[in-house]
Formats: C-alpha cells, structure tokens, sequence
C-alpha cells in the first residue's frame, strides 16, 4: 500500500483517499497545502452506526464516525480525499477554519448534521436547522418521521 505523509493512501473510484489518524490531522492538512492542495471544497461526515467493522486500510481503527474533506490543487489539476475516523465518546476535531476559511460553513454543517464539533471554530453553531433543535438529523440513530416545516416570520 502507498503512504503520503506517513499515512495510507488508496486509490478509490479514480480519486485518491489519504487515511490520516485524528492527532495527526492539522499537521498532514498543512503538508498537504504545501504540496498544493490549498482549496478545501467539501468536507462532510459518514455515520457507520450500522457498519461497525467498515473498511479502513491496516493501522486505522473503524470508528462511528468518519470525516471526509476533499481538497483540490488548482495548480497541480488534483484532487485528494482525507478520511479520518472520529470516536462516538469524542465526536470532535480540530477546525480548519486557519489554514482553510471556506471550511467554516462546512464544518458548522457537519456540527449541525451529525454533532461532530470543532474545537478552534470562530462560530460553530447551527447552520441549517434551528437552534433550538434538538438532536442531530444525519446520525443513524435519529429517528425518521415527520418535521414540519415552518418558516420564519410565518403565521402558526
């Protein structure tokens, strides 16, 4: 298997994956920068809650929750994918908001969605549902029904 940076990297679906470990993630994410990769242009989550034992190459422990950023290099005309496996009982990362500003929407979205929070973010609150929301809707453990819509400003 390759590596860059000291960490797993694969080839999925045409795209390369680098599997980085969470203690490891601000310092690989600048490396990476320096090789080019300076625009982050998503960065969203996995629950595996039902796939306890999903795939991650040797020395990656699977755990519930997986943080997926993908970078691209305008220069190089590259795009990589980071995986990082974030634990339930510690659902949080540090923030690329320093090296990265576009990942602020991003990662308040990933926050509101699936209760992953960042630590250094300049405003992680909720982006899509209201802040009075309980829960986090994208987590398998939430349960499906009904939400009414309501609009603000609107009559009850």
């Amino acid at each position: 298997m390759e590596s860059l940076h000291g960490c797993p990297l694969n080839e999925i679906l045409g795209q390369r994956v680098l599997f980085v470990e969470r203690e490891r993630y601000i310092e690989v994410m600048k490396k990476l920068a320096d090789d080019g990769f300076t625009m982050a242009i998503d960065v969203t989550a996995v629950d595996y809650l039902e796939h306890p034992n999903h795939s991650a190459p040797e020395g990656i422990q699977p755990e519930r929750f997986e943080l997926v950023v993908s970078l691209l290099s305008i220069t190089n005309r590259e795009r990589i994918r980071v995986k990082v496996q974030v634990p339930e009982a510690d659902a949080k990362m540090p923030s690329l908001f320093d090296l990265h500003p576009t990942a602020e929407a991003l990662e308040r979205e990933v926050f509101d969605m699936f209760g992953i929070a960042f630590d250094g973010h300049p405003d992680l609150t909720r982006i899509l549902m209201p802040e009075d929301w309980e829960g986090h809707p994208l987590r398998k453990d939430y349960s499906v029904g009904r939400i009414p819509v309501q609009f603000k400003g609107s009559p009850a």
